[in-house]
């Protein structure tokens, strides 16, 4: 059972560093436990099937006001969250205040408006060791980019392919009689970065992908790390506020 004594209290002036995520990992995860500590809020939890990892956090000094007594846990529901985080605009400043099992979202913008988002039981259920996977491949784009290559992928195929050579990223998709592509030359203004210690091809579903790009409005970029038919990560952040990531189970090609 989750027993909740610590005090916490934070004020957010920007509510897109967390309406965006939360936006995005609700497509995803339906319930979880965000962990609180003196460098921020994070949550780290995976899809039922298994097929995606959500990486979540915001640092305490994405906030205006921070104070937290000590470390905690808090196991809400995503969608709960988010329903009250979508009346938030932004002009307003959020505050997060837990008191006992009480966990407080108050909108403040000249009226205040408070809102008691239950604290749930939630077991801690076992992620996979995210941390050691080791990627070949990474490249930094646009992240409107990824999410045009993505819409044009869905039109083509249930799955998209990320293929890094040296001096190119491509983005396709192959169906039956049809294909879209997005070549990525190094240089070009959409590339920002690539980095390939071994050139790598795999596949991916495109209805998670669809799900993650939502987040791509978060950041100035979109990092994706992968390998041959291998996990992809992808990652969107915002420095010294906000890192959202997704680990992401391949479809693997065959021969």
């Amino acid at each position: 059972m989750l027993i909740i004594f610590s005090m916490f209290k934070a004020s957010l002036l920007e509510p897109d560093l967390l309406k965006i995520p939360i936006s995005a990992i609700a497509e995803l995860i339906d319930e979880g436990i965000f962990k609180i500590n003196k460098d921020g809020i994070s949550l780290r939890a995976a899809d039922r099937a298994m097929v995606a990892v959500v990486d979540f956090k915001i640092l305490s000094t994405a906030f205006d006001e921070y104070n937290l007594e000590n470390e905690t846990e808090v196991g809400l529901n995503i969608e709960h969250l988010l329903s009250v985080l979508k009346r938030a605009s932004r002009k307003n400043r959020i505050i997060l205040e837990l008191e006992g099992n009480k966990f407080n979202i108050t909108l403040s913008n000249g009226s205040t408006r408070k809102f008691l988002v239950p604290v749930l039981e939630i077991s801690q259920e076992e992620i996979p060791p995210i941390e050691q996977l080791q990627f070949t491949v990474k490249a930094e784009i646009k992240p409107e980019t990824l999410r045009d290559a993505i819409k044009d992928a869905d039109i083509i195929s249930d799955a998209v392919t990320f293929e890094a050579q040296e001096d190119k990223f491509i983005i396709k998709a192959e169906g039956d009689i049809s294909q879209a592509e997005v070549v990525l030359e190094k240089g070009s203004e959409d590339l920002f970065g690539l980095e390939v210690k071994e050139a790598a091809k795999a596949r991916y579903p495109i209805d998670y992908l669809k799900k993650m790009i939502k987040a791509a409005k978060l950041a100035e970029s979109a990092v994706i790390e992968f390998a041959k038919d291998y996990p992809m990560k992808l990652t969107f952040s915002v420095l010294d506020k906000v890192k959202l990531s997704f680990v992401l189970a391949p479809r693997v090609i065959e021969e």
